[in-house]
């Protein structure tokens, strides 16, 4: 399906997953008083989940032929950073504050990787409404970070 409606529908709901995901991890690192170990048990359901939907789907022939640039791979250093950042200052920071910082990062790499066309993504330039928002963003988390 190629709609807009259903892109916004399928993020909405991804992005409802990110805060629940960080609560969950959070309280198993509390639980196990470890945000490393429950970081390696979320990626390692993840793993395993990734592992079946791929074999359904099959395996991209450029994995295979190795045709890929090196820095393909480096999204799991960021992945990972984020789950072990959230799982670790979350309990501590609250759980608001924490995604708050988060959205506002997000926002501020969107628009410099928009305005840039950085890694392929189509170019978007920052216009002033666009500058706008992330000033917007930056009033919005401080208004919802309290600890700062």
């Amino acid at each position: 399906m190629n709609h807009p409606i259903f892109y916004t529908l399928l993020l909405l709901i991804a992005g409802f997953g990110i805060p629940v995901m960080a609560a969950i991890n959070s309280k198993l690192g509390v639980s196990l008083n470890n945000p490393i170990l429950a970081t390696t048990i979320l990626f390692l359901v993840g793993l395993i989940l990734s592992i079946i939907i791929l074999l359904f789907n099959g395996i991209p022939e450029k994995i295979i032929d190795g045709s890929l640039s090196w820095y393909a791979y480096s999204a799991g250093f960021f992945v990972i950073f984020y789950i072990v950042s959230i799982t670790y200052v979350a309990p501590r920071f609250g759980m608001s504050n924490a995604i708050s910082c988060v959205l506002l990062g997000q926002m501020i790499a969107m628009s410099a990787i928009d305005h840039f066309g950085l890694w392929g993504a189509p170019q978007v330039s920052l216009s002033f409404w666009r500058g706008v928002g992330v000033v917007g963003m930056v009033v919005s988390v401080l208004l919802v970070v309290k600890k700062i």
